[in-house]
């Protein structure tokens, strides 16, 4: 009847008991009883036996006599839970919050990051410029010389994606991580920007505001997200032209010229509330530098004809664009899980810049300079581009989980146009109030994306 009942619970039944012998025999192996389902067996807890002297038995395996159930059904109702050490405490692993505010300072993060990844390197920074330069000059004269519809759709996307490499280091001088000399920052970020449209310093100045309030609802520059209000008084064109692909994709050279809804200004004026008084000298070099290059651009386009300048410079331009949308957006919109953003008291540079999100670009990673590796950059923009993997890894232990490791990407990115696209469907505002809001969806607005 007890070996039924043990059976029954999923038990063996134990050994035979064997008679204690009369002359005891020392071992140098003690038994080694474990039990199935925990952590710890006896003896793993170090217990020595006491008050009786260990008896040999030929090594019997003691263990193997013993058995329990794996898992234990539930009663209906209940639920599974951890168990908290040996005295059996049921316990519920809360879930993370990504807007409570960390347990770690921006000094923790700055510590655990070596003391060479805040090193910048002249002669290292222009070696990048000149590789770019020459591939960008490279593949217009090959593309130019072999003139077929084959290469020149695989040309417009690779000088497209260069185009945008050539933006990053102009990037990197405007934060000053290309070197620690500012006229040497200046002239190349010019020549780097210029060349492509972008007028440095009106850009560099508000790409600093834009890191000194990342994660600010209002103050934030860039794709920062509409408040509802502001949401609700776009015209119908306007919300087509922000969250209708491809024309997001085309916005920059827009926001260039006029900002974000909501904000006023343009980039290429020195009056604009972008700046204060004792920028008007930059912005004003920078406007010309943009506005030489657009001559020179013209005078081209007399000499090879429109239709050759529009293949060799005008469709990779427009690349480049979509490039600096697409990644400058999914840095901060896209994530799989919702994302604050903060207003007021509930804002800090540490609490916004923790909101940034890391993406893999496959190859394209090391072509843009890792622009990707972004949170850490957005913390400490004085790090050099090729410091800036080293230094993520470094501060992983101290982020814990407010680090978002970036999905795998395959070869090319291609998994980035879905991120996009869901993000276009779901996130378009949020509330008017609160210092800690998270995006809202607009029905019909999230409908007639679906549809389309």
């Amino acid at each position: 009847m007890a070996t039924w009942v043990l059976s029954e619970c999923g038990l063996r039944s134990l050994p035979p008991v064997f008679p204690r012998p009369t002359r005891p025999i020392s071992c140098q192996k003690p038994s080694k009883f474990r039990f199935l389902s925990i952590n710890k067996g006896v003896a793993d807890l170090n217990l020595q036996p006491r008050g009786f002297t260990c008896y040999n038995f030929r090594e019997r395996k003691w263990e193997s006599g013993v058995s329990a159930p794996l898992k234990v059904a539930t009663t209906e109702g209940e639920e599974e839970e951890g168990i908290n050490g040996a005295n059996g405490v049921v316990e519920e692993v809360p879930e993370f919050d990504p807007s409570a505010p960390p347990p770690f300072k921006l000094a923790d993060i700055r510590a655990s990051i070596p003391k060479h990844c805040w090193v910048k390197d002249p002669w290292k920074s222009m070696s990048y410029v000149v590789r770019d330069v020459i591939v960008v000059f490279g593949l217009a004269v090959a593309a130019a010389y072999l003139n077929n519809w084959v290469v020149w759709p695989l040309y417009w996307a690779a000088q497209g994606t260069m185009f945008w490499a050539l933006f990053v280091l102009g990037h990197d001088c405007g934060h000053g991580s290309f070197s620690n000399n500012p006229k040497l920052n200046s002239v190349a970020g010019h020549l780097l920007h210029s060349s492509i449209l972008v007028p440095y310093h009106g850009w560099r100045i508000s790409h600093r505001t834009h890191h000194q309030n990342h994660g600010h609802v209002e103050n934030d520059e860039s794709w920062h997200p509409l408040p509802e209000k502001i949401f609700k008084s776009l015209d119908n064109v306007t919300r087509i032209l922000r969250f209708t692909l491809p024309f997001p994709l085309l916005a920059y050279p827009i926001y260039l010229w006029s900002r974000s809804p909501g904000k006023t200004g343009s980039h290429f004026n020195p009056d604009s509330d972008l700046f204060v008084p004792s920028e008007r000298k930059d912005v004003i070099t920078s406007t010309v530098c943009w506005t030489a290059m657009a001559a020179l651009l013209v005078g081209l386009g007399f000499v090879m004809g429109p239709v050759q300048l529009l293949k060799l410079y005008g469709i990779p331009y427009v690349i480049f664009v979509m490039w600096l949308d697409l990644v400058t957006y999914l840095h901060h919109h896209g994530h799989e899980d919702k994302l604050p953003w903060y207003r007021g008291e509930e804002w800090s540079y540490l609490r916004g810049g923790l909101t940034t999100i890391d993406r893999d670009y496959g190859w394209i990673n090391n072509i843009h300079h890792d622009i990707g590796t972004h949170v850490i950059h957005h913390l400490f923009p004085q790090i050099p581009h090729y410091h800036l993997i080293e230094a993520t890894e470094a501060a992983k232990p101290v982020l814990g989980l407010y680090y978002r490791e970036p999905k795998k990407s395959s070869p090319l990115p291609i998994y980035l146009i879905g991120e996009l696209l869901r993000s276009m469907k779901k996130d378009h505002f949020v509330s008017n109030t609160g210092d800690i809001v998270y995006y809202q969806t607009d029905p019909t607005l999230s409908s007639s994306s679906t549809s389309q």
